[in-house]
């Protein structure tokens, strides 16, 4: 089972560069831009000059899952390989995946917070400390929301799968539907206060770590879910 998991796994290497060379080409390319913007600007008067650049890795990699499930899927179906051997090896591919980038995006966070956010100012790694302080769970949002990103590819590519465009469109509209749904009730019993004192007061481990990290749980079930039925 494990050698089958493994040799399935390297049907993502084609890939590569999505999985790999575009995020951290990417990365380097805003790291670069928003360091030399900041040190034109120089001093802005803020402790703390953002730069969203790091969510372009997010954005691959959820660009690289959903085409895991709509494209390589249905190419390892016709090579024989059963959906479980499938998705287990891109789960596989995940965990590395998140693993050494959650380990890189620490390891620059700290650069940063030594240097002085790289010499002019600038956080594009490091969390604020107005959410948290605590280095744990630093790393461990770093290792909460990029499986959520995964697990949402997984979950969206597999809905396009089995039903496509219908799929990702129902799938939409109830979401539209519930959120709006949820925002009624909460704003008609008068909640929105209590929603707010809950988050500022909860350990932050719980909005930052768990909550993420279930929700990336109930994503990669509902994609296997889907998977399992799927046809090529």
């Amino acid at each position: 089972m494990t050698n089958r998991v493994l040799t399935v796994s390297r049907i993502h290497t084609v890939a590569w560069p999505l999985l790999v060379a575009w995020p951290l080409g990417v990365l380097v390319g805003s790291f670069t831009i928003g360091a030399a913007i900041f040190a034109m600007v120089g001093d802005t008067g803020s402790d703390i000059n953002f730069s969203g650049g790091v969510f372009s890795l997010f954005g691959f990699a959820l660009a690289f899952y959903l085409q895991a499930m709509t494209q390589t899927f249905p190419f390892a179906l016709g090579m024989s390989v059963t959906r479980r051997d499938y998705f287990a090896a891109t789960l596989l591919v995940a965990a590395v995946q998140v693993l050494v980038f959650g380990v890189l995006l620490y390891s620059l966070s700290l650069i940063e917070v030594t240097t002085g956010g790289w010499g002019v100012g600038m956080r594009m790694f490091a969390i604020p400390d107005y959410f948290t302080s605590v280095p744990v769970i630093q790393l461990a949002t770093y290792f909460a929301f990029l499986p959520l990103t995964a697990a949402a590819g997984l979950f969206l590519g597999a809905l396009h799968h089995r039903w496509r465009v219908v799929g990702l469109f129902t799938l939409g509209v109830c979401t539209l539907l519930a959120a709006g749904a949820a925002a009624f009730v909460i704003t008609w019993q008068k909640w929105w206060p209590d929603i707010g004192h809950w988050f500022a007061d909860v350990p932050r481990s719980v909005p930052m770590v768990w909550l993420p990290a279930l929700a990336a749980a109930a994503g990669i079930l509902a994609a296997w879910t889907v998977v399992r039925r799927a046809t090529a």
